[in-house]
């Protein structure tokens, strides 16, 4: 499973490192949307770095953004992030609204790091940049 990211947001890099702490089984790789490897899974799901609001979630040739991607992710951990899936019962439209209006104030409500994440020797290995 591969979660395209944008490495320059720092909500979206305390997002990887949350799943850099808590995926023990080691099953996510990362691609930053800078990087090659990025930039070509999301053109392969239609979408443009350019105004990019989501994350993207790839796992055996399918790809889901917004909470739903989210949703996977954590169910994806085990538990008790596996708890979260109860959050389906919230209409879409709902839960993706909420996730849009974050995502286009991201940088503005937690900041923006003019490098990209580096990670640590121990968990290199698991992006694909």
């Amino acid at each position: 499973m591969i979660v395209v990211f944008d490495a320059q947001c720092l909500l979206c890099n305390g997002w990887v490192q949350f799943l850099l702490k808590h995926d023990r089984r080691g099953r996510f790789q990362f691609a930053a949307i800078q990087g090659d490897v990025g930039r070509r899974l999301l053109a392969d799901a239609g979408l443009q770095v350019e105004g990019l609001q989501t994350l993207l979630l790839v796992d055996r040739g399918q790809s889901w953004q917004h909470t739903d991607a989210i949703l996977r992710i954590l169910h994806a951990l085990g538990w008790p992030w596996r708890a979260a899936w109860a959050a389906w019962l919230v209409p879409a439209p709902l839960r993706n609204g909420l996730y849009r209006l974050i995502a286009r104030n991201r940088y503005w409500l937690f900041g923006r790091s003019e490098y990209c994440l580096v990670p640590d020797s121990k968990v290199a290995k698991r992006f694909l940049d």
